[in-house]
């Protein structure tokens, strides 16, 4: 069987002979029995076939464009590697995302540091560092980022993250173009002008363009080109103030499917809406086009990631529900019990049976809220099968924890058939590496 229209698993997803998930090449089974589970599965082409076709998608409607991977979704030496030899820039949050990226020979001037609240120390390592782009998130910010790039006699490239009010129509806790949220300076209460004016007069920062993120994930178009033409009509006036306009991003936020029912806009949709607004705001502001940085992460890793995890013990409730327990759960994806997020998932030993009942999958977590996927639809599961969960690139290795104290799960890239490991499963050891008695 092809899995190749079924848009929830990577690109190279097939069943074998046996009945068995294949991912990249490689059969799950095979894999579970070398690494162990819970384990994560990416695929390499899908990785790169994403990435490439943000690239294309966006550069052939409007050529000064930037894609920048946004690491929070899924950052560690090998995806640092990859998103540099597709050309792509990166958004980090962090200065743990920065030194990962400095680790794996990842350029410095193509990073965009993003966040609400870096501390003195991050932003002064950033500036040493030689990072391209600081988004600016605050006027504390500004006033001690100028402080500190004074300090070194330096000038550092900035762009200011606005708040347009434009709701993208997502989960409360990932919507962040809003009023109410903690990020950017708001367009609607008159902060971003008292911003803008603040980072034109800074001895020590040249403010380079304007950035913002309505949230994630963003089924719809609509706002996009909403809060684009809302931000266009805004800065119109500070043109004419200074205000050169070498850079623009509209974040990122693009949704990848988690259900077959539930698919996203192909990346082409997202590109034309953003791209004829952009133009069409410029033209008509005869204004020269900046720059444009757009900030794919779950939808280049999303797709790419599968979890894979060992069926433990059932329980039955008669007229009520039938949990099944694997042996991950919360710790690795929390997720489900953060944002109420759905999955689809197959018994990846079982592909061929046709023998199915409705079952709950939990997590051996120590919560009642640790629920992966609800009310599915699986052939008879038995201790020891196998279970996928798709869609699992993003997000939840990024979020994992070793609550109840559990070691985070390996990771493994699979290509054509080879398998690699990409970060190794923790040991006991590792949980107390820190301690001290």
């Amino acid at each position: 069987m092809d899995f190749s229209n079924i848009d929830v698993f990577p690109m190279d997803t097939k069943i074998n002979s046996e009945g068995v998930l294949e991912v990249g090449g490689c059969d799950v089974l095979s894999l579970a029995k070398a690494h162990g589970t819970p384990l994560y599965l990416y695929d390499e082409k899908t990785i790169r076939s994403m990435a490439q076709t943000f690239v294309s998608e966006f550069t052939s409607r409007y050529p000064k464009t930037s894609v920048a991977y946004a690491s929070k979704a899924f950052l560690n030496l090998a995806m640092a590697k990859i998103a540099n030899e597709e050309n792509l820039s990166l958004d980090v949050v962090s200065g743990g995302e920065i030194a990962v990226a400095q680790a794996a020979g990842f350029p410095s001037n193509k990073m965009y540091f993003h966040g609400n609240n870096k501390t003195p120390q991050e932003l002064s390592e950033a500036i040493d560092l030689g990072v391209g782009t600081i988004v600016v998130d605050g006027f504390q910010e500004l006033d001690i980022l100028n402080n500190i790039a004074k300090s070194k006699n330096t000038k550092q490239g900035i762009m200011l993250r606005l708040s347009p009010s434009v709701d993208a129509h997502t989960h409360a806790h990932t919507t962040t173009g809003i009023l109410d949220v903690k990020f950017g300076f708001s367009i609607e209460t008159g902060e971003s002008s008292i911003a803008i004016k603040q980072a034109l007069d800074s001895s020590n920062l040249k403010l380079q363009g304007i950035h913002f993120h309505l949230g994630s994930p963003i089924f719809a178009l609509e706002p996009y080109s909403t809060a684009i033409d809302t931000v266009f009509d805004y800065l119109k006036p500070f043109f004419k103030q200074g205000l050169d306009l070498k850079k623009f991003s509209p974040g990122g936020g693009f949704a990848i499917g988690y259900l077959q029912k539930q698919l996203p806009p192909s990346v082409g949709d997202y590109a034309e809406v953003i791209t004829s607004m952009l133009k069409n705001k410029c033209d008509d502001l005869e204004i020269d086009y900046p720059e444009l940085i757009i900030e794919p992460g779950r939808s280049i890793v999303g797709r790419a990631g599968v979890a894979i995890y060992t069926v433990g013990v059932t329980k039955v409730i008669p007229n009520v529900r039938t949990y099944v327990s694997l042996d991950g759960g919360m710790g690795d994806n929390i997720r489900p019990a953060l944002y109420d997020a759905q999955y689809e998932a197959v018994a990846a030993t079982k592909m061929s049976n046709t023998d199915f009942e409705t079952v709950t999958l939990a997590g051996k977590y120590c919560e009642t809220g640790d629920i992966l996927v609800k009310d599915v639809s699986l052939p008879i599961l038995d201790s020891g099968d196998l279970v996928a969960i798709p869609a699992s690139g993003a997000y939840c290795i990024a979020m994992s924890s070793n609550y109840n104290m559990n070691p985070r799960p390996e990771i493994v890239m699979v290509s054509d058939g080879d398998s690699r490991i990409i970060r190794k499963r923790e040991t006991y050891q590792d949980l107390m590496a820190l301690d001290l008695s």
